[in-house]
Formats: C-alpha cells, sequence, structure tokens
C-alpha cells in the first residue's frame, strides 16, 4: 500500500533573526508566520529542535523558543497545516513522554501532528544542558528503540517494551490519537549504514537534503533497504529540507545568497547547493528536477519569516509547481 506523503510544501522556522525583537513579541512573530504560511498553500509547519540558536540560523545569543511547546501552542492558533518537529533529538526527551506530547498535540490539532525524529547531533546543547551525548553507535540505537517505543504508544493499549536503552511497562496513552495508525513518524538523517536502513524498517518519511544526484543516491539507497526486509519503498514519503529564495533581480538573488554563505560557512555559490532560487519560474524547474530525482515533498526555511510577502511568493511557488 502506498502511503500519501504527509507533506508537499513545509516551512521550517528556521532562519529566524529575533535579534533586537523584545522577548514578549517573540510568539507574535511565530503566529503572524505560522498563519500567512497556512494562507499560501504551506501545509505542513516546523520547528528545529535546539535549545541554542545555532550557527546556520544566527548567533549562539539569540533568543529560541523551545520545539514542542511552540508546536502545542501553534496547535491552537492554525487550522490546516499538520504540525512537527524536524527534528527531535532523541535523547533530549524519554520517548514514552516524548510519545504522549506528540499525542497531545494530534489531539489539540484535531489530528495534524507529526513526529520527526533523529539521533541528534549538537553536543554543545546536551553538555550545557546536562545531558549525556554518547558516541554515534549507540545514539542511532536509542533512536530506533525509542521509535519503536513511540509506535507501540501510538497504536497499542498498554504495550511492554524492554531495550538495552529504553523500557516501557504498559503506560496508558489516554486520550488516543486521532488516526489509529498514530501520527506519521519522519526519521531524519542520510547515514546510508544504519540510519537509512533504519528509515526503511520503521519510518513512515524521511528527509535528506543536498542537490538533484545526493538525493536520488540516497533514494536509492533507501529503495534496496527496503527491498532487503521486504518493504514497498512507496509507502515513505522523500522530503527535501532546504532554503528557498525567490527574487526578480540577480543583484536581490546575489545578496540573499552572500546572507546564506555567511551563515552556513560557504561560498556564495556552494550555497546554492541548498537553497530553491532564482525567478518563480526558476524555482518551478528546480523543483521539477528534485521531483524526478524522487523526492515528494519539501520542508523549507526562508531567510526572514517576517518577510510576509516573501513567504507568499514562496509558499504559491512552490504550490504551482507541486501541480506542475
Amino acid at each position: 500500500m502506498t502511503r500519501r506523503p504527509i507533506t508537499r510544501v513545509g516551512l521550517q522556522f528556521s532562519g529566524y533573526s529575533f535579534a533586537g525583537v523584545p522577548d514578549q513579541k517573540l510568539f507574535e512573530h511565530v503566529v503572524d508566520a505560522a498563519r500567512a504560511a497556512e494562507n499560501a498553500g504551506f501545509d505542513s509547519l516546523w520547528t528545529m529542535d535546539h535549545l541554542h540558536q545555532i550557527a546556520s540560523v544566527g548567533s549562539q545569543d539569540e533568543p529560541i523558543l523551545e520545539a514542542y511547546t511552540t508546536i502545542a501552542a501553534l496547535a491552537a492558533v492554525t487550522s490546516a497545516a499538520r504540525l512537527g518537529v524536524l527534528v527531535t533529538a532523541c535523547g533530549f526527551r524519554n520517548p514514552a513522554l516524548l510519545a504522549k506530547m506528540v499525542t497531545t498535540i494530534d489531539i489539540i490539532s484535531g489530528g495534524r501532528a507529526i513526529l520527526g525524529i533523529g539521533a541528534g547531533w549538537h553536543e554543545e546543547e546536551y553538555r550545557a544542558y546536562g545531558l549525556s551525548f554518547p558516541p554515534p553507535r549507540q545514539r542511532l540505537a536509542e533512536l530506533d528503540e525509542a521509535v519503536r517505543i513511540c509506535r507501540a504508544m501510538f497504536t497499542e493499549y498498554a504495550p511492554k517494551f524492554s531495550g538495552t536503552y529504553h523500557s516501557i511497562d504498559e503506560p496508558l496513552n489516554m486520550p488516543r490519537p486521532i488516526n489509529p495508525d498514530g501520527p506519521p513518524i519522519l526519521i531524519g538523517g542520510g547515514g546510508e549504514r544504519v540510519l537509512i536502513p533504519l528509515i526503511a524498517r520503521l519510518g513512515d518519511a524521511c528527509n535528506f537534503f543536498g542537490g538533484p544526484a545526493t538525493v536520488r543516491h540516497k533514494i536509492e539507497v533507501l529503495e534496496r533497504a527496503c527491498a532487503a526486509v521486504g518493504r514497498d519503498s512507496g509507502e515513505i514519503t522523500r522530503t527535501w529540507l532546504g532554503h528557498a529564495i525567490i527574487t526578480e533581480s540577480e543583484w536581490e538573488l546575489q545578496d540573499s545568497l552572500d546572507r546564506l554563505g555567511t551563515l552556513l560557512n560557504l561560498p556564495p555559490n556552494a550555497a546554492r547547493g541548498f537553497a530553491l532560487c532564482g525567478t518563480r519560474k526558476e524555482v518551478r524547474r528546480q523543483v521539477a528536477e528534485y521531483r524526478k530525482s524522487g523526492v515528494d515533498g519539501f520542508i523549507l526555511a526562508v531567510l526572514d519569516p517576517t518577510d510576509l510577502a516573501h513567504l507568499h511568493s514562496v509558499g504559491t511557488t512552490l504550490r504551482e509547481a507541486m501541480d506542475d
């Protein structure tokens, strides 16, 4: 059975710079952008799971809102878009409690929750918050167990699970998720030896980044991993993460790529590989290239989500491109 894509055009709330914005106004900016995104045709909204601002977005001491409390609040002030965290750092929360949190968001939103989850990578945050940061192999093993626990919590009554790192003993997840299958689970990351095979076994969706050739390669690895476990790869939604920059002049485009390159610590030309960029026509052509590589949906960041006119242009352009 082929699963319907969980998102075609999503907005990730990275790229925000709250420098100079009073703390009490931060969430107002998020709400304005979320509502504008829904109106522009974005069908999913995502936060980042970071406790400190990361270098690819802004300076370390810039404000950043906690991911799940933000998504829960957005569930109450939006009406149509799916809601998720791209992606939950597995080591930040007990997986059974995480499943309860996502289920609560599903109830608040009327069935719009997505669980996005990954192994976690930003060691500085773990250390600062007093959390252990085990080696990659252990983090991936913990992720495997966490996904299985969350799936059980979404779909079973009083499940049991005993793993190496996590266990549950008949927790009751009441109320139940809106959909009997539970919120879809997107597993983030592109590691080919462990992570992609994990997606093939346990995921409803995945998320990659890079150019069309890179993404095509990752999808081919996923398809082989699915074949190895007897699963139809069409059940897994393939999403691409990157920035979107729509301009009508080469000068504006170059200025935006300079800014993006500075954030990513890359030359402007290299930054193009992490963005859909150019005129509306050029962006639609780039979308078509990614779709040919096997991408089902796009999750996009913009340099300034407070620029609601640009946000609208991105949303409408991507929606039209997906309908081509």
